[in-house]
């Protein structure tokens, strides 16, 4: 269901129905988009119906754009000088389609916002938390996260964070952007909304969503459990996530409190009597410093080849 309307206004068809065809496959994005070439045509339109949001083109001139009302307006601007109104905010229309989201949600007011994406309705379920971890190193843990997270993702919104102190970056996370721990940055700050900053930021695996790891392994374990379980709340809270799917490293600080906090935690394994050893040894002391709840949460899945 589509909370609002974004009209596209622009002489260039090609362009903007393939901005239109981006945004209405964006799965946080729920609002109808309508393209046009003609901005007379927008002109019968807003005579009708109210339009929130109206992307049109420098091309128009400054007197026809006038007459088109909006509650907001963006100007797709090319490579020359365009006169921008007052009512009008400058975009440039030749740059990537996350830029141009990002700065769609920057510009217009927090309820507005709110009204863009999808996960910020009412009464939303709670949210599957999936920790994987393990005890024995070198087993596909976090190939085994990640094939979890994108299976889940087929029929889910689902976010996968790698948690590990050496995530391998340049491996299962190629491509540079913000991290981790400009998440975690922007959730210390008690303002703002997480889930808007997350559209900006996030990658995709196929359906997956993920955030870059942190790069530094000192950073990494600078993180109090706490921290971890507030940044968690608010994804839950303020994000279209219906599963989140935590790559959890042993080298954390207060890491079963940590798994403690997960829905279910599935611990790869393999048929090595070494590696099976380990794992009964983690379950034992799971029992031994009373984490029985997080012992009665645990799935073992098997990874041999």
């Amino acid at each position: 269901m589509s909370n609002g309307n974004l009209i596209i206004c622009d002489p260039e068809e090609g362009y903007a129905q393939a901005l239109a065809y981006y945004l209405m496959h964006k799965k946080e994005f729920g609002m109808e988009v309508q393209v046009y070439d003609r901005i007379e045509k927008v002109q019968e339109i807003a005579d009708r119906t109210k339009i929130q949001i109206l992307f049109v083109a420098a091309e128009y001139e400054a007197e026809e754009r006038k007459k088109v009302p909006a509650e907001q307006k963006f100007l797709l601007t090319g490579a020359g000088n365009s006169q921008v109104l007052e009512d009008e905010t400058a975009l440039y229309k030749y740059q990537s389609g996350e830029k141009i989201v990002k700065l769609l949600l920057e510009n217009v007011d927090a309820q507005e916002s709110e009204n863009i994406l999808l996960g910020q309705a009412a009464g939303k379920q709670a949210v599957r938390l999936i920790g994987v971890y393990s005890p024995v190193h070198r087993i596909g843990k976090t190939s085994y996260a990640l094939r979890l997270g994108e299976e889940l993702a087929v029929n889910a919104n689902v976010l996968y964070l790698n948690l590990e102190l050496y995530s391998g970056i340049g491996g299962h996370f190629a491509g540079e952007g913000q991290t981790l721990s400009d998440l975690l940055y922007y959730a210390r700050q008690e303002k703002g909304n997480l889930g808007l900053f997350l559209t900006t930021i996030v990658q995709h695996r196929r359906h997956l969503d993920y955030v870059h790891p942190m790069a530094v392994a000192e950073d990494v374990k600078a993180v109090s459990v706490q921290e971890w379980k507030d940044l968690l709340m608010k994804i839950a809270e303020q994000s279209i996530y219906e599963m989140i799917v935590l790559d959890i490293d042993e080298g954390l600080p207060q890491v079963y409190q940590l798994l403690r906090v997960c829905t279910e935690v599935h611990v790869p394994e393999i048929r090595d009597c070494y590696a099976q050893a380990k794992i009964r040894q983690f379950e034992q002391e799971l029992t031994l410093l009373g984490y029985e709840d997080v012992l009665q949460k645990i799935k073992r899945k098997d990874v041999h080849d």
